[in-house]
């Protein structure tokens, strides 16, 4: 068995007056460590545990398909959604390291690589049985995609009248935008970069120099299709200026500003510097006297989500935590938006936000059936929309927020119910036939609670460190890197309050403010230990995350696993196969990392059975718990399969490396 699997035995085994005694001040799990507010230090630890290896919940490795070697939206649903993994892809972009970060690229390339061109056709057909043969302009990405799949407006609804997808293609932007300012690397860019940037241009298109806001029609907003566009009179929907597409759009620009300047294109980045603030200047247009935005605007002058108006007087959540999340507005604007938010009951009846309240009057169909009020886009619950809302509470020191919402996952987390949207406005799963629920959606949330902590503003040159430490807390240390080129990040903070300096590797640093603490990439060390002071308080001694995931150790349970001796001998191979490469100067290749992931899958198997023997797991009603110990047998064999797979494939490949490696999984299976 792994240490991961070991550290987990033992945080799950404790006795509970050992348990009580920790908890007065202080945390040590496997990701994280602390003093002070320890159910928050331990939401935080249960967070990242989403994302590696775990016995007891399910995480990311779980939506990893070997269709296209990558995640997958869920089991129930077999594609690539823009709008789904936003909030989550965002989030967890930061600490995800290989291979996950291989995984997310070739699901988002599903879009990047049939993205429109303006010449090829993009057939599509509906549920219902309607055919459409779409043709989308250049630059323009898809509501969701798989291969040879490609659709490129929201697939659901009155097909026929929709828009282009506008607003996803701009989040599509930020995504990855952000997975390049990230990993600076550099052949990367130049793959990504033209793509990104006929992207905006698509979006420009749009563009209405009178306003400087963007004019589209049916189902062209992220949260898709809740908009219906300018309803003339004659009862035609026609397009009308977004708000959330202006918002998204802004957000766009600051990352592709930032690249550009990465990729050495002052003249690009000029472009796009001067088409954010015009749109920045037109979004002026579309906000309240109480400083919220409204969710859009007709071209007779009619507003839509004036919260409390005669007509169309709700409040659109997106737009709004959105514009906070991403800094698209100031602090001043973004404390008067959260203002709002409180004030109305309706919008967070479970904590988790919904996306409006009260109901959409406003809708091309009547809000009935699935598009009944608190059901899907009109009120449902997103777990996308509130990993963002969960940045903006950071954002503004709403800690007690994201703790709520951070609970209120944990009751579907805990039932192996992760699923996405949430009906009956965020209480309750949308597929509840189904034995468990998994959304690529859900982890949003766990990600955000973590992203949030310290915000991670990557530019150009530097990374700029915001932290956003719950007071409650006095020590914090994330045991687990935080990518920054190739450079690793580990961080700590002592103390509670404004920074009042920080540490590198024991040294002191300058680059720091009251709020922040910038990493200048140049002289940031490849590993670097970052200790953030907080209200004066003072480092006690040179700071180390120390070594939890470097080490094996023999398996436990095997008795009670005689049933995987198949796929334990095929994750043995994966062991040695890792260990060659380590050996052959390859341990850092993506190839290594998923070798690593389904040797560790496996004990985490014998992890989970371990625990359930000795009953310190709750089980499940079934058919659940059939189904969920299945799923990580299931997930055991996609990941080996891919991965086979995969160096099946470099058996051809020109690539020296590849060939390298393909030699050495065949020596490790002779």
């Amino acid at each position: 068995m792994s240490i991961v699997s070991t550290l987990l035995l033992a945080q799950l085994t404790l006795a509970p007056a050992a348990v009580a005694a920790a908890a007065a001040e202080r945390f040590d799990g496997r990701y994280f460590s602390g003093e002070g507010d320890v159910e928050y230090l331990r939401l935080l630890d249960v967070a990242r545990r989403m994302f590696s290896p775990d016995p007891e919940y399910q995480n990311a490795a779980m939506l990893y398909t070997p269709e296209w070697n990558g995640f997958v939206e869920g089991p129930t649903w077999d594609a690539w959604w823009i709008q789904n993994s936003y909030g989550t892809t965002y989030s967890a972009l930061p600490f995800y390291d290989e291979p996950l970060i291989t995984f997310l690229q070739n699901a988002q390339d599903l879009w990047f690589d049939q993205m429109g061109d303006g010449r090829t056709p993009r057939p599509f057909t509906q549920h219902t049985g309607a055919t459409f043969d779409w043709i989308p302009p250049d630059g323009c990405l898809c509501d969701a995609a798989s291969p040879g799949r490609f659709i490129a407006k929201q697939g659901d609804g009155r097909v026929d009248i929709h828009d282009w997808a506008f607003e996803f293609t701009a989040a599509g932007i930020i995504m990855q935008a952000e997975v390049l300012l990230i990993s600076r690397d550099v052949k990367a860019i130049a793959r990504y970069l033209p793509k990104l940037e006929r992207c905006a241009a698509f979006i420009e298109t749009r563009r209405d120099p009178k306003t400087n806001l963007f004019l589209v029609g049916p189902a062209a907003n992220l949260l898709a299709p809740s908009y219906a566009g300018w309803k003339r009179p004659d009862g035609t929907y026609d397009r009308a200026y977004l708000a959330g597409l202006s918002v998204t759009y802004v957000a766009a620009m600051d990352r592709l500003i930032e690249l550009c300047t990465l990729a050495g294109a002052p003249d690009r980045a000029a472009l796009h510097r001067q088409n954010r603030e015009t749109a920045r200047k037109g979004l002026a247009r579309l906000v309240t006297d109480e400083g919220y935005f409204i969710k859009s605007l007709d071209p007779d002058g009619t507003r839509h989500g004036v919260y409390g108006a005669e007509k169309h007087g709700y409040f659109e959540a997106s737009p709004n935590h959105d514009a906070i999340a991403f800094r698209v507005v100031d602090d001043a604007q973004a404390q008067r938006i959260y203002r709002k938010i409180v004030s109305i009951a309706g919008l967070r009846p479970h904590d988790f936000i919904i996306a409006n309240d009260p109901t959409l009057d406003d809708m091309y169909t009547e809000a009935t059936g699935l598009w009944r009020f608190g059901h899907w886009v009109n009120g449902g619950h997103w777990s996308t929309c509130e990993a963002r809302m969960i940045l903006a509470y950071y954002r503004l020191g709403a800690f007690e927020d994201a703790r709520r919402s951070m609970r209120q996952l944990m009751t579907f987390a805990q039932q192996f119910r992760m699923d996405n949207p949430l009906i009956d406005f965020g209480s309750k799963v949308y597929q509840p036939n189904e034995p468990i629920n998994l959304c690529y959606d859900s982890f949003g949330p766990p990600a955000a609670l973590i992203r949030g902590l310290f915000e991670y503003l990557y530019r150009a040159d530097a990374l700029t460190l915001m932290p956003h430490i719950p007071p409650g807390i006095t020590r914090l240390e994330q045991h687990f890197p935080i990518r920054f080129g190739s450079k690793r990040i580990y961080l700590a903070t002592r103390g509670s309050g404004k920074v009042t300096g920080a540490l590198v590797n024991g040294e002191p640093w300058k680059a720091a403010t009251a709020d922040s603490v910038v990493l200048n990439y140049d002289k940031t060390p490849e590993v670097a230990c970052v200790e953030i002071l907080l209200g004066g308080a003072e480092s006690i001694a040179p700071w180390s995350p120390g070594g939890r995931d470097t080490q094996r150790e023999p398996a436990m349970a095997e008795a009670l696993s005689a049933d995987l001796t198949e796929l334990d001998a095929r994750a043995n191979r994966m062991r040695n196969f890792e260990s060659a490469l380590c050996d052959a100067g390859l341990g850092q290749r993506y190839e290594a990392a998923h070798a690593r992931l389904a040797a560790d899958w496996m004990a985490t198997i014998h992890a989970r059975r371990w625990l359930q023997a000795a009953g310190k797991l709750s089980p499940l009603p079934e058919p659940s718990q059939v189904a969920a110990d299945q799923a990580y047998i299931d997930t055991a064999v996609k990941l080996l399969d891919g991965l086979e797979a995969e160096l099946k494939r470099y058996a051809q490949s020109d690539d020296p490396q590849e060939q390298t490696i393909h030699r050495l999984w065949i020596d490790c299976n002779k």
